[in-house]
């Protein structure tokens, strides 16, 4: 097979991108290197193509011999969502909007990366896929994120209902690990560098609220499984782990491990002082879906996990 994955040089893409070159696939990689990185794909061959999935040429460049597209590319990180507004709204709105249309007209099948923040609010934990969004104040910019990739699942599965496009939705909680950034508000390799520096950790609100951290060689696996799984054409599947923390004790478990650091609280508002923030207190995923659909099970626990992203954090 020959893949497309947008975003490419990022975080999970290049270890997408590692896997299937990997099992003999061949990838050409969409990418403006706005936050990934050329250092990922150094030693791949992969054809590269350099531009946004806002530009309708460089996606059709980059679909030249192409069997199945992986989009990936988008605005995530809370920091860098609310300090480009605007950016971030056009790059998943209008990007995922290029890319699905160049699939249908060429028929190509579509893997969609979602996010558990489509499920918002909602505190039925654990969230299954059917569970309702239940989002903020437009006041709030914080949720246009969310809002944004929610009108992504909902085209895709347009284009999958009324053209029949083989369309795969995923929804990530949490991926982490090797060659994530701290850059735009990633919190594992926030605390990492900061650990490893002796530094503070800064803690949000309370932190007493939760998340599940999955390590992104078992998010890639579960991709691979989905790519080779036509019962999944047609639905959304959460892929994350269902090991939760709060984000207070992920700052100790980090120091422990690291052995230095220390955890400094800061309120929200201080963290974002331009306001438009709001958090959640629990974000926890069912993932008896993509059990049932793949097989799939996580093979590394969060502590695993950590100690990777420390090893990461330190080189």
């Amino acid at each position: 097979m020959h893949y497309l994955v947008t975003g490419g040089a990022g975080f999970i893409g290049s270890h997408l991108v590692e896997a299937l070159v990997a099992r003999g696939d061949a990838v050409t990689v969409l990418d403006d290197f706005s936050t990934g990185a050329k250092a990922n794909l150094a030693t791949l061959p992969v054809r590269i193509v350099r531009g946004s999935v806002t530009d309708a040429a460089a996606v059709d460049e980059a679909l030249v011999g192409v069997d199945q597209v992986v989009h990936l590319a988008a605005a995530v990180g809370v920091r860098k969502i609310m300090e480009e507004r605007v950016t971030g709204i056009r790059t998943n709105v209008q990007g995922s909007e290029t890319v699905f249309a160049a699939c249908a007209a060429r028929r190509l099948p579509l893997f969609l990366a979602s996010t558990s923040e489509t499920y918002g609010k909602n505190t039925a934990v654990p969230f299954r896929e059917d569970a309702d969004a239940v989002l903020g104040s437009t006041s709030l910019h914080r949720w246009s994120y969310a809002c944004s990739k929610l009108l992504d699942e909902f085209l895709a599965l347009a284009y999958f209902h009324e053209h029949r496009l083989p369309v795969v939705v995923a929804r990530f909680f949490n991926v982490t690990g090797p060659r994530q950034s701290p850059e735009y508000g990633m919190v594992l390799p926030r605390f990492c560098r900061a650990a490893l520096a002796d530094g503070a950790l800064e803690v949000h609100g309370s932190g007493r609220q939760s998340r599940c951290f999955l390590h992104v060689a078992d998010a890639v696996d579960a991709i691979l499984r989905l790519l080779d799984c036509p019962a999944a054409i047609g639905e959304v599947v959460n892929i994350g782990s269902e090991e939760e923390v709060t984000i207070h004790d992920l700052a100790q478990r980090v120091i422990a491990l690291a052995g230095r650091g220390r955890v400094h609280q800061i309120p929200y508002a201080a963290a974002f002082p331009d306001g438009g923030f709001e958090d959640m207190q629990r974000r926890v995923p069912d993932t008896g879906k993509l059990s049932r659909l793949t097989g799939w099970r996580k093979t590394r626990d969060l502590e695993a996990t950590i100690v990777d992203a420390l090893g990461w954090a330190a080189h």
